[in-house]
Protein backbone atom coordinates (compact mmCIF):
# COMPACT_ATOMS: atom_id res chain seq x y z
CA UNK A 1 0.00 0.00 0.00
CA UNK A 2 2.74 2.43 0.98
CA UNK A 3 4.76 1.48 -2.10
CA UNK A 4 1.76 2.12 -4.38
CA UNK A 5 1.23 5.49 -2.71
CA UNK A 6 4.90 6.36 -3.24
CA UNK A 7 4.72 5.38 -6.92
CA UNK A 8 1.58 7.49 -7.37
CA UNK A 9 3.30 10.46 -5.72
CA UNK A 10 6.34 10.06 -8.00
CA UNK A 11 4.11 10.01 -11.07
CA UNK A 12 2.34 13.15 -9.87
CA UNK A 13 5.70 14.89 -9.53
CA UNK A 14 6.98 13.69 -12.94
CA UNK A 15 3.82 14.74 -14.77
CA UNK A 16 3.22 17.97 -12.88
CA UNK A 17 2.47 21.22 -14.72
CA UNK A 18 6.07 22.57 -14.60
CA UNK A 19 7.46 19.35 -16.13
CA UNK A 20 4.79 19.16 -18.83
CA UNK A 21 5.10 22.83 -19.81
CA UNK A 22 8.92 22.67 -19.77
CA UNK A 23 8.78 19.62 -22.05
CA UNK A 24 6.37 21.30 -24.49
CA UNK A 25 8.44 24.46 -24.38
CA UNK A 26 11.58 22.56 -25.27
CA UNK A 27 9.64 20.81 -28.07
CA UNK A 28 8.90 24.21 -29.65
CA UNK A 29 12.44 25.38 -28.89
CA UNK A 30 14.03 22.44 -30.73
CA UNK A 31 11.54 22.72 -33.60
CA UNK A 32 12.64 26.32 -34.15
CA UNK A 33 16.33 25.78 -33.35
CA UNK A 34 16.78 22.99 -35.89
CA UNK A 35 14.43 24.38 -38.51
CA UNK A 36 17.11 26.34 -40.34
CA UNK A 37 19.29 23.22 -40.61
CA UNK A 38 16.31 21.34 -42.04
CA UNK A 39 15.33 24.05 -44.57
CA UNK A 40 18.82 25.47 -45.23
CA UNK A 41 19.14 24.08 -48.75
CA UNK A 42 15.57 24.59 -50.10
CA UNK A 43 15.17 28.04 -48.54
CA UNK A 44 18.44 29.34 -49.99
CA UNK A 45 17.68 27.70 -53.34
CA UNK A 46 14.41 29.67 -53.43
CA UNK A 47 16.48 32.85 -52.98
CA UNK A 48 18.42 32.00 -56.13
CA UNK A 49 21.72 30.89 -54.58
CA UNK A 50 24.01 28.44 -56.32
CA UNK A 51 25.22 25.18 -54.76
CA UNK A 52 28.54 26.74 -53.71
CA UNK A 53 26.81 29.84 -52.33
CA UNK A 54 24.41 27.68 -50.32
CA UNK A 55 27.38 25.99 -48.62
CA UNK A 56 29.14 29.24 -47.70
CA UNK A 57 26.14 31.47 -46.94
CA UNK A 58 24.28 28.65 -45.19
CA UNK A 59 27.23 28.16 -42.83
CA UNK A 60 27.35 31.92 -42.17
CA UNK A 61 23.63 32.12 -41.35
CA UNK A 62 23.99 29.12 -39.02
CA UNK A 63 26.88 30.90 -37.31
CA UNK A 64 24.76 34.04 -36.87
CA UNK A 65 22.07 31.93 -35.20
CA UNK A 66 24.66 30.29 -32.94
CA UNK A 67 26.11 33.72 -32.11
CA UNK A 68 22.63 34.79 -31.02
CA UNK A 69 22.47 31.73 -28.78
CA UNK A 70 25.74 32.74 -27.13
CA UNK A 71 24.54 36.27 -26.42
CA UNK A 72 21.06 35.15 -25.44
CA UNK A 73 22.41 32.51 -23.09
CA UNK A 74 24.18 35.16 -21.04
CA UNK A 75 21.23 37.56 -21.16
CA UNK A 76 18.53 35.06 -20.14
CA UNK A 77 20.79 33.31 -17.64
CA UNK A 78 21.37 36.52 -15.71
CA UNK A 79 17.67 37.44 -15.86
CA UNK A 80 16.73 33.94 -14.69
CA UNK A 81 18.68 34.38 -11.45
CA UNK A 82 17.75 38.03 -10.95
CA UNK A 83 14.07 38.06 -11.96
CA UNK A 84 13.06 34.40 -11.82
CA UNK A 85 12.87 31.30 -14.00
CA UNK A 86 9.40 32.13 -15.33
CA UNK A 87 10.35 35.58 -16.60
CA UNK A 88 12.91 33.94 -18.87
CA UNK A 89 10.44 31.34 -20.11
CA UNK A 90 8.01 34.10 -21.14
CA UNK A 91 10.53 36.53 -22.62
CA UNK A 92 12.57 34.02 -24.58
CA UNK A 93 9.63 32.33 -26.25
CA UNK A 94 8.06 35.64 -27.29
CA UNK A 95 11.37 36.70 -28.88
CA UNK A 96 11.95 33.58 -30.95
CA UNK A 97 8.29 33.23 -31.92
CA UNK A 98 8.23 36.67 -33.50
CA UNK A 99 11.60 36.09 -35.19
CA UNK A 100 10.43 32.81 -36.70
CA UNK A 101 7.27 34.36 -38.05
CA UNK A 102 9.53 36.99 -39.64
CA UNK A 103 11.64 34.23 -41.24
CA UNK A 104 8.52 33.08 -43.08
CA UNK A 105 8.52 36.38 -45.01
CA UNK A 106 12.27 36.70 -45.66
CA UNK A 107 13.45 37.40 -49.23
CA UNK A 108 17.24 37.75 -48.98
CA UNK A 109 20.13 36.07 -47.10
CA UNK A 110 21.11 39.23 -45.15
CA UNK A 111 17.68 39.64 -43.57
CA UNK A 112 17.58 35.88 -43.08
CA UNK A 113 20.83 35.99 -41.08
CA UNK A 114 19.59 38.91 -38.94
CA UNK A 115 16.33 37.15 -38.09
CA UNK A 116 18.14 33.89 -37.25
CA UNK A 117 20.39 35.91 -34.94
CA UNK A 118 17.34 37.34 -33.13
CA UNK A 119 15.75 33.88 -33.05
CA UNK A 120 18.98 32.52 -31.56
CA UNK A 121 18.82 35.09 -28.77
CA UNK A 122 15.28 33.99 -27.96
CA UNK A 123 15.95 30.27 -28.24
CA UNK A 124 18.82 30.53 -25.78
CA UNK A 125 16.59 30.90 -22.72
CA UNK A 126 14.21 27.98 -23.01
CA UNK A 127 16.23 24.91 -22.06
CA UNK A 128 18.29 26.31 -19.19
CA UNK A 129 15.34 27.97 -17.48
CA UNK A 130 13.17 24.90 -17.96
CA UNK A 131 15.78 22.48 -16.62
CA UNK A 132 16.56 24.80 -13.69
CA UNK A 133 12.87 25.06 -12.78
CA UNK A 134 12.28 21.30 -13.04
CA UNK A 135 15.47 20.51 -11.09
CA UNK A 136 14.35 22.78 -8.26
CA UNK A 137 10.71 21.69 -8.01
CA UNK A 138 11.28 17.91 -8.22
CA UNK A 139 12.59 15.75 -5.37
CA UNK A 140 16.31 15.03 -5.84
CA UNK A 141 15.71 11.32 -6.49
CA UNK A 142 13.50 12.21 -9.48
CA UNK A 143 15.58 15.01 -11.01
CA UNK A 144 17.37 12.85 -13.60
CA UNK A 145 14.16 11.23 -14.84
CA UNK A 146 12.26 14.54 -14.84
CA UNK A 147 14.87 16.40 -16.87
CA UNK A 148 15.12 13.41 -19.24
CA UNK A 149 11.37 13.61 -19.85
CA UNK A 150 11.71 17.31 -20.64
CA UNK A 151 14.57 16.74 -23.07
CA UNK A 152 13.20 13.51 -24.57
CA UNK A 153 9.79 14.99 -25.38
CA UNK A 154 11.34 18.27 -26.49
CA UNK A 155 13.76 16.73 -28.94
CA UNK A 156 10.93 15.29 -31.00
CA UNK A 157 10.45 18.92 -32.09
CA UNK A 158 13.11 18.28 -34.73
CA UNK A 159 11.03 15.42 -36.13
CA UNK A 160 7.96 17.66 -36.16
CA UNK A 161 9.96 20.34 -37.99
CA UNK A 162 11.03 17.93 -40.73
CA UNK A 163 7.54 16.57 -41.36
CA UNK A 164 6.01 20.05 -41.25
CA UNK A 165 8.32 21.03 -44.11
CA UNK A 166 7.63 17.83 -46.05
CA UNK A 167 3.87 17.61 -45.60
CA UNK A 168 2.47 21.10 -45.12
CA UNK A 169 3.71 23.40 -47.81
CA UNK A 170 7.42 23.99 -47.54
CA UNK A 171 9.85 26.02 -45.48
CA UNK A 172 7.91 29.28 -45.13
CA UNK A 173 4.89 27.46 -43.70
CA UNK A 174 7.20 25.65 -41.27
CA UNK A 175 8.43 28.97 -39.88
CA UNK A 176 4.85 30.26 -39.47
CA UNK A 177 3.89 27.05 -37.64
CA UNK A 178 6.87 27.42 -35.30
CA UNK A 179 5.97 30.98 -34.44
CA UNK A 180 2.32 30.04 -33.90
CA UNK A 181 3.24 27.17 -31.57
CA UNK A 182 5.29 29.59 -29.49
CA UNK A 183 2.34 31.97 -29.09
CA UNK A 184 0.10 29.08 -27.99
CA UNK A 185 2.76 27.98 -25.50
CA UNK A 186 2.74 31.43 -23.91
CA UNK A 187 -0.86 30.84 -22.89
CA UNK A 188 0.04 27.50 -21.24
CA UNK A 189 2.81 29.16 -19.25
CA UNK A 190 0.26 31.15 -17.23
CA UNK A 191 -0.45 28.08 -15.06
CA UNK A 192 3.21 27.45 -14.13
CA UNK A 193 4.44 28.40 -10.65
CA UNK A 194 7.87 29.75 -9.74
CA UNK A 195 10.61 27.64 -8.13
CA UNK A 196 10.40 27.66 -4.33
CA UNK A 197 14.19 27.78 -4.04
CA UNK A 198 14.28 30.99 -6.06
CA UNK A 199 11.37 32.47 -4.11
CA UNK A 200 13.32 31.87 -0.88
CA UNK A 201 16.21 34.09 -2.03
CA UNK A 202 14.24 36.51 -4.21
CA UNK A 203 14.01 39.25 -1.60
CA UNK A 204 17.08 38.40 0.47
CA UNK A 205 19.52 41.25 0.83
CA UNK A 206 23.23 40.61 0.47
CA UNK A 207 22.75 37.70 -1.97
CA UNK A 208 24.32 38.37 -5.34
CA UNK A 209 22.06 36.80 -7.96
CA UNK A 210 22.84 36.25 -11.64
CA UNK A 211 26.42 37.56 -11.56
CA UNK A 212 27.75 36.03 -14.77
CA UNK A 213 31.28 37.19 -14.06
CA UNK A 214 31.27 35.31 -10.74
CA UNK A 215 31.71 32.17 -12.85
CA UNK A 216 35.19 33.45 -13.75
CA UNK A 217 36.40 34.93 -10.46
CA UNK A 218 36.88 31.66 -8.58
CA UNK A 219 39.21 28.94 -9.91
CA UNK A 220 37.07 26.03 -8.74
CA UNK A 221 33.87 27.57 -10.10
CA UNK A 222 35.52 28.38 -13.44
CA UNK A 223 36.86 24.83 -13.71
CA UNK A 224 33.38 23.37 -13.14
CA UNK A 225 31.85 25.78 -15.66
CA UNK A 226 34.36 25.05 -18.43
CA UNK A 227 34.09 21.31 -17.85
CA UNK A 228 30.30 21.49 -18.15
CA UNK A 229 30.71 23.15 -21.54
CA UNK A 230 33.32 20.66 -22.76
CA UNK A 231 31.14 17.66 -21.82
CA UNK A 232 28.47 18.80 -24.28
CA UNK A 233 30.69 19.50 -27.28
CA UNK A 234 30.43 16.04 -28.96
CA UNK A 235 26.64 16.44 -29.11
CA UNK A 236 26.97 19.38 -31.44
CA UNK A 237 29.81 17.77 -33.37
CA UNK A 238 27.29 15.06 -34.30
CA UNK A 239 24.45 17.51 -34.99
CA UNK A 240 26.35 20.53 -36.34
CA UNK A 241 28.89 18.68 -38.49
CA UNK A 242 27.93 15.06 -39.21
CA UNK A 243 24.17 15.62 -39.64
CA UNK A 244 24.05 19.22 -40.90
CA UNK A 245 26.61 18.54 -43.65
CA UNK A 246 25.42 15.00 -44.38
CA UNK A 247 24.94 15.91 -48.04
CA UNK A 248 28.68 16.62 -48.38
CA UNK A 249 29.63 13.29 -46.80
CA UNK A 250 27.09 11.44 -48.95
CA UNK A 251 28.45 13.03 -52.12
CA UNK A 252 32.06 12.13 -51.27
CA UNK A 253 31.01 8.57 -50.44
CA UNK A 254 29.47 8.27 -53.90
CA UNK A 255 25.99 7.47 -52.60
CA UNK A 256 23.65 7.58 -55.58
CA UNK A 257 20.58 8.81 -53.71
CA UNK A 258 20.62 12.47 -52.73
CA UNK A 259 21.33 12.87 -49.01
CA UNK A 260 19.11 15.53 -47.45
CA UNK A 261 20.63 17.31 -44.40
CA UNK A 262 17.15 17.92 -43.03
CA UNK A 263 16.38 14.22 -43.15
CA UNK A 264 19.72 13.37 -41.50
CA UNK A 265 18.96 15.86 -38.70
CA UNK A 266 15.48 14.41 -38.28
CA UNK A 267 16.81 10.84 -37.92
CA UNK A 268 19.54 12.06 -35.58
CA UNK A 269 16.94 13.67 -33.33
CA UNK A 270 14.75 10.57 -33.28
CA UNK A 271 17.72 8.75 -31.77
CA UNK A 272 18.56 11.71 -29.53
CA UNK A 273 15.06 11.86 -28.08
CA UNK A 274 15.09 8.15 -27.25
CA UNK A 275 18.61 8.45 -25.82
CA UNK A 276 17.61 11.40 -23.65
CA UNK A 277 14.67 9.50 -22.21
CA UNK A 278 16.96 6.54 -21.53
CA UNK A 279 19.80 8.57 -20.03
CA UNK A 280 17.82 9.55 -16.93
CA UNK A 281 17.04 5.94 -16.14
CA UNK A 282 20.65 4.93 -16.84
CA UNK A 283 21.82 7.62 -14.42
CA UNK A 284 19.38 6.40 -11.76
CA UNK A 285 20.38 2.75 -12.29
CA UNK A 286 24.11 3.53 -12.04
CA UNK A 287 23.54 6.12 -9.25
CA UNK A 288 25.92 8.39 -11.15
CA UNK A 289 25.67 11.19 -13.69
CA UNK A 290 29.34 10.69 -14.61
CA UNK A 291 29.07 6.97 -15.39
CA UNK A 292 25.94 7.47 -17.50
CA UNK A 293 27.50 10.26 -19.57
CA UNK A 294 30.83 8.39 -19.93
CA UNK A 295 29.04 5.32 -21.27
CA UNK A 296 27.14 7.33 -23.87
CA UNK A 297 30.27 9.27 -24.82
CA UNK A 298 32.00 6.00 -25.69
CA UNK A 299 29.04 5.06 -27.91
CA UNK A 300 29.20 8.51 -29.55
CA UNK A 301 32.87 8.01 -30.38
CA UNK A 302 32.19 4.58 -31.94
CA UNK A 303 29.31 5.95 -34.04
CA UNK A 304 31.38 8.92 -35.22
CA UNK A 305 34.28 6.72 -36.33
CA UNK A 306 31.88 4.44 -38.20
CA UNK A 307 30.17 7.43 -39.86
CA UNK A 308 33.45 8.85 -41.13
CA UNK A 309 35.48 5.76 -42.03
CA UNK A 310 33.22 2.70 -42.50
CA UNK A 311 32.64 3.55 -46.18
CA UNK A 312 28.85 3.69 -46.09
CA UNK A 313 27.35 2.93 -49.50
CA UNK A 314 23.65 3.77 -49.20
CA UNK A 315 21.40 6.52 -47.94
CA UNK A 316 19.61 4.03 -45.71
CA UNK A 317 22.86 3.10 -43.98
CA UNK A 318 23.81 6.75 -43.45
CA UNK A 319 20.43 7.64 -41.98
CA UNK A 320 20.53 4.54 -39.76
CA UNK A 321 23.93 5.59 -38.39
CA UNK A 322 22.42 9.03 -37.71
CA UNK A 323 19.79 7.38 -35.49
CA UNK A 324 22.44 5.50 -33.50
CA UNK A 325 24.69 8.57 -33.27
CA UNK A 326 21.69 10.57 -32.09
CA UNK A 327 20.92 8.00 -29.39
CA UNK A 328 24.53 8.09 -28.20
CA UNK A 329 24.46 11.89 -27.73
CA UNK A 330 21.27 11.44 -25.74
CA UNK A 331 23.25 12.38 -22.68
CA UNK A 332 22.28 15.99 -23.54
CA UNK A 333 19.66 15.95 -20.77
CA UNK A 334 22.19 14.67 -18.25
CA UNK A 335 24.76 17.23 -19.42
CA UNK A 336 22.36 20.15 -18.87
CA UNK A 337 21.25 18.68 -15.55
CA UNK A 338 24.88 18.44 -14.45
CA UNK A 339 25.28 22.10 -15.39
CA UNK A 340 22.34 23.03 -13.15
CA UNK A 341 23.47 20.82 -10.28
CA UNK A 342 27.04 22.14 -10.18
CA UNK A 343 26.04 25.61 -8.96
CA UNK A 344 24.10 27.27 -6.13
CA UNK A 345 20.59 28.74 -6.44
CA UNK A 346 21.85 32.30 -6.98
CA UNK A 347 23.92 31.25 -10.03
CA UNK A 348 22.05 28.14 -11.17
CA UNK A 349 19.97 29.67 -13.97
CA UNK A 350 22.97 31.67 -15.19
CA UNK A 351 25.07 28.50 -15.44
CA UNK A 352 22.34 26.17 -16.70
CA UNK A 353 21.26 28.64 -19.40
CA UNK A 354 24.70 29.71 -20.60
CA UNK A 355 26.34 26.25 -20.59
CA UNK A 356 24.20 24.63 -23.36
CA UNK A 357 24.34 27.83 -25.38
CA UNK A 358 28.12 28.05 -25.05
CA UNK A 359 28.19 24.50 -26.43
CA UNK A 360 25.91 25.52 -29.29
CA UNK A 361 28.18 28.52 -29.83
CA UNK A 362 31.18 26.24 -30.28
CA UNK A 363 29.54 25.19 -33.56
CA UNK A 364 30.90 28.46 -34.98
CA UNK A 365 34.44 27.24 -34.31
CA UNK A 366 33.62 23.70 -35.42
CA UNK A 367 32.14 24.71 -38.78
CA UNK A 368 34.90 27.26 -39.40
CA UNK A 369 37.64 24.72 -38.66
CA UNK A 370 35.86 22.09 -40.74
CA UNK A 371 35.49 24.47 -43.69
CA UNK A 372 39.08 25.68 -43.33
CA UNK A 373 40.51 22.15 -43.36
CA UNK A 374 38.43 20.82 -46.26
CA UNK A 375 40.59 22.31 -49.08
CA UNK A 376 43.80 20.65 -47.83
CA UNK A 377 42.17 17.50 -46.45
CA UNK A 378 39.03 15.65 -47.48
CA UNK A 379 35.71 16.14 -45.67
CA UNK A 380 36.23 13.01 -43.57
CA UNK A 381 39.63 13.92 -42.15
CA UNK A 382 38.57 17.55 -41.66
CA UNK A 383 35.59 16.38 -39.62
CA UNK A 384 37.76 13.87 -37.74
CA UNK A 385 40.13 16.58 -36.51
CA UNK A 386 37.18 18.60 -35.21
CA UNK A 387 35.85 15.45 -33.54
CA UNK A 388 39.15 14.58 -31.88
CA UNK A 389 39.26 18.00 -30.20
CA UNK A 390 35.68 17.62 -28.96
CA UNK A 391 36.10 14.10 -27.60
CA UNK A 392 39.42 14.74 -25.82
CA UNK A 393 37.94 17.74 -23.98
CA UNK A 394 34.70 15.90 -23.17
CA UNK A 395 36.31 12.74 -21.78
CA UNK A 396 38.75 14.71 -19.62
CA UNK A 397 35.93 16.87 -18.25
CA UNK A 398 33.43 14.13 -17.39
CA UNK A 399 36.12 12.09 -15.65
CA UNK A 400 37.28 14.99 -13.47
CA UNK A 401 34.10 16.97 -12.72
CA UNK A 402 32.42 16.45 -9.30
CA UNK A 403 29.57 13.90 -9.13
CA UNK A 404 26.12 15.47 -8.55
CA UNK A 405 23.79 12.47 -8.32
CA UNK A 406 21.29 13.09 -5.47
CA UNK A 407 23.01 16.35 -4.57
CA UNK A 408 21.00 18.80 -2.45
CA UNK A 409 20.47 21.95 -4.54
CA UNK A 410 19.23 24.28 -1.81
CA UNK A 411 22.44 26.26 -1.28
CA UNK A 412 24.10 29.48 -2.45
CA UNK A 413 27.38 30.24 -4.22
CA UNK A 414 29.53 32.48 -2.04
Amino acid sequence: MQQNLSQKTNLQHLFSIPVIVAALGYFVDIYDLLLFGIVRVPSLQDMGLSKDEIGVIGKNILNWQMGGLLLGGILWGILGDKKGRLSVLFGSILTYSLANIGCGFVKDPTTYALLRFVAGIGLAGELGAGITLVSEVLPKELRAIGTSIVAGVGLFGAVAGYFTVELFGGWRTAYFVGGGLGVILLLLRISVFESGMFENIKHQTGVKKGNFFALFTNADRLSRYLKCIAIGMPTWFVIGILATFANEFGEKLGIAEEIKPGKAIMFCYIGLAIGDLASGFISQFLSSRKKAVSLLLVLTLICSIYYLYAGMNSAQELYTVCVFAGFSVGYWAMFVTIGAEQFGTNLRATAATTVPNMVRGTVIGMTSLYSGLKPSLDVFNAAAIVGIICFVLAFYSILTIPETHNKDLDYLEE
